[in-house]
């Protein structure tokens, strides 16, 4: 559904200098996926979303949608690509002096639309967005999620194949980014759109993306599947990204500060035990007290589901003898855990 072959996009800095914003930017986003684009403020994340609606022309390179070229296109072929295109952007942008339901027809309006077929469809978007209530309203009397919602109706109102979504979720309470994912699922699964959606934040991405593309720098530097990315991160910015959201690193700070929960006998070991597949579905901390008679004592967990498998893990202090803390060690390792050392007891 959208195709990005070797596209370089460079602005001019402060002091005159070139900077790259996007440097040889390789991407293949399948109809019918929510994909994610994940970085850190100024990473260029946002310039690579603008490329593809076209906000944004790039210096080199090609850009496909839906099998046709938009870098290439003469106008008539490029506003048909564009036109299964919606898009949101993080800041809402809403027509203060309009209604709900004028903000949302306005599209529609503008494409010339039936005024029988604006009713209806308007009617049906405020029954997905569950804005039934505030069709006379205006913006100012909406909540940010409200408001979000209104933009999100208005954007898909022509039914596009394509929905990108930028930081839609960074300005809303926890509670309210749920609500506004559930709503992208809901739509997703009712329309078989294609979500490309642009976020800093890693829970956003785990819970409604298929895939995901990690840009530092200008570059992507690691996509998959999420759960892969997740569970076995190989960039040093995605594992960054990970560690921030997990309290699995929090046992460095007690480590290091000489917590009394991470004070150690002789022989014993702390351990930063992590899911690295899916199919995991042995019984492990059991299997090391009854098999290998290691006694784990678990400091803190932190495991979610991530699309409908387990990934996370656990922080444990080993103790048993040596050579059967060894062996349990190499057992997990076997079973595809992750296992990290943290500190031996002297």
């Amino acid at each position: 559904m959208i195709k990005l072959e070797n596209i370089n996009k460079r602005f001019e800095s402060e002091n005159g200098d070139l900077v790259f914003a996007l440097d040889d930017i390789n991407l293949q986003i399948e109809a019918g996926e929510i994909f994610g684009i994940i970085g850190q403020s100024g990473s260029g994340k946002s310039t690579l979303l603008k490329i593809i609606n076209h906000l944004l022309t790039p210096d080199s390179g090609n850009v496909l949608i839906d099998g046709s070229s938009i870098t290439k296109a003469g106008k008539k072929d490029l506003y048909s690509s564009l036109d299964k295109i919606g898009s949101v952007l993080q800041y809402v942008n809403l027509f203060e002096n309009k209604t709900v339901y004028e903000n949302i027809a306005f599209a529609l309006n503008q494409k010339g639309f039936r005024k029988s077929e604006i009713e209806e469809r308007v009617k049906n978007l405020l029954e997905i967005v569950e804005l039934r209530d505030k069709t006379k309203s205006f913006p100012a009397e909406l909540s940010d999620g409200q408001k979000q919602r209104v933009s999100i109706a208005r954007a898909i109102s022509s039914n596009p194949k394509i929905f990108l979504l930028d930081e839609v979720t960074a300005n809303l309470d926890p509670a309210t980014t749920k609500s506004i994912l559930q709503l992208l699922k809901k739509i997703h699964d009712a329309c078989s759109i294609t979500i490309v959606i642009v976020a800093h934040q890693m829970n956003v991405i785990k819970e409604i993306c298929d895939r995901v593309a990690v840009v530092d720098n200008g570059k992507i530097v690691e996509q998959g599947e999420v759960y892969q990315i997740f569970a076995n991160p190989k960039s040093e910015i995605t594992k960054k990204f990970i560690k921030s959201t997990s309290n699995l690193s929090k046992v460095e700070e007690l480590i290091a500060s000489g917590s009394p929960i991470t004070k150690l006998s002789e022989g014993e070991k702390i351990v930063r035990l992590t899911y690295l597949e899916k199919t995991i579905s042995e019984p492990l901390i059991a299997t090391l007290v009854t098999e290998f008679a290691v006694i784990p004592n678990i400091i803190f967990a932190d495991i979610e589901i991530v699309k409908g498998s387990p990934i996370g893990g656990t922080v444990a202090i080993l103790s048993g003898n040596e050579s059967s803390v060894d062996s349990a060690i190499l057992w997990l390792k076997q079973k595809n855990v992750g296992v990290e050392i943290l500190a031996v007891g002297k």
